[in-house]
């Protein structure tokens, strides 16, 4: 079994002097999150990071997420939200070889596929140069469809930053996945597939692509308001930050915890 940790929309944010104050509220968040992993009885086998890591793209952004990531002993794999810089995530986090190797040309998508303990983690980069929202290009879906016919037994989870189904907040879904029509038609093709997983929504949400489970990710920092309506309030809440942990099989089975940040024990026993 894989045990695969999620963090996603982290906001690091550097100030006008170009440093990121180590007592912001990202950056306590972020610390809270790793102790959090860190105490769990099972730690994960991997940590994928999916999406606004930092909030302006800055140097000095990366830089401190790379470092405030450092006590985690297992792999950390990073991929682009639209708030990030392919470039600069990549100089940073350029010491895990599938990474630095997704760039070879400036602002190259960062998509990339590994294996962690018998599961194939398949990162794709759904943004969009200068806008908020996602879409994945003729090229991306090509690569991604090559990259799953590589291993067609071997059970996968897809990673994005723009989830590919409604989410039913206005303004997010007003920044969704541009046309998933072709990203589902790609993993329709592929049944080792068999969780989705996305951030950009500071939710944990469950929906379907393709008759495949696809989930987002509650954020590290601030979780966003959950208003229905239309045009409903674009606002953010009190909510506890949180990650997600999702369990593979290797006969495929997968299943999905959301976990509010917090150092939690056991309270009594029960049978």
């Amino acid at each position: 079994m894989a045990i695969i940790a999620q963090l996603s929309d982290i906001h690091l944010a550097a100030g006008r002097d170009g440093r990121v104050d180590d007592g912001s509220g990202p950056v306590r968040a972020l610390r809270a999150a790793v102790s959090s992993l860190l105490s769990l009885p099972a730690r994960p086998d991997a940590v994928v990071l999916t999406g606004d890591l930092a909030d302006g793209g800055r140097p000095a952004e990366y830089e401190r997420l790379h470092a405030l990531l450092s006590p985690l002993p297992m792999a950390v794999f990073p991929m682009p939200g639209n708030h990030d810089d392919r470039d600069e995530m990549r100089r940073v986090f350029n010491d895990h070889p599938a990474v630095a190797a997704s760039g070879l040309t400036p602002q190259a998508p960062v998509q990339y596929a590994v294996d962690v303990a018998g599961v194939r983690l398949v990162c794709c980069d759904t943004t969009v140069d200068g806008h908020p929202h996602g879409h994945m290009s003729r090229e991306r879906l090509a690569w991604l469809d090559e990259t799953l016919s590589a291993a067609p037994d071997t059970p996968t989870v897809v990673a994005t930053h723009h989830p590919p189904f409604p989410i039913g907040i206005r303004f997010i879904d007003e920044m969704r996945f541009v046309d998933p029509a072709g990203f589902a038609s790609v993993i329709s093709k592929h049944p080792q597939v068999v969780r989705v997983i996305s951030g950009h929504v500071h939710r944990g949400a469950v929906g379907s692509l393709a008759g495949i489970v696809s989930t987002t990710c509650p954020s590290t920092y601030r979780q966003l308001f959950l208003d229905l309506t239309q045009p409903g309030r674009a606002a953010v809440t009190g909510e506890p930050a949180g990650f997600a942990i999702h369990l593979v099989e290797n006969d495929g089975t997968a299943t999905t915890h959301f976990v509010p940040t917090g150092n939690y024990r056991p309270l009594m026993d029960v049978e």
